[in-house]
């Protein structure tokens, strides 16, 4: 592999903003916004709006956002009167 290529990466804290879960990866990613952590060390807080927390696919609960589909919508919009 090349040298000198590939990004930098450093550890972030995740947070989902729609549960208050979070968790501590590595990324390339960088913020201005800071917490402490667990470990006692503080570590740049990137905000993120879904994680496996609060995904239906690995909670196994579906939040039902809109009664009437994108498609029922749609057809109801742009169909000829």
């Amino acid at each position: 592999m090349k040298e000198k290529i590939h990004p930098k990466t450093n550890k972030v804290i995740f947070k989902d903003i729609s549960c208050d879960y979070s968790f501590l990866g590595e990324s390339t990613l960088d913020s201005k916004e800071t917490a402490q952590w667990e470990d006692g060390q503080t570590y740049p807080v990137v905000k993120v709006e879904i994680s496996s927390a609060s995904h239906p696919f690995f909670t196994g609960k579906q939040r039902i956002m809109d009664m009437e589909g994108r498609i029922d919508r749609f057809k109801k919009k742009y169909s000829k009167k």
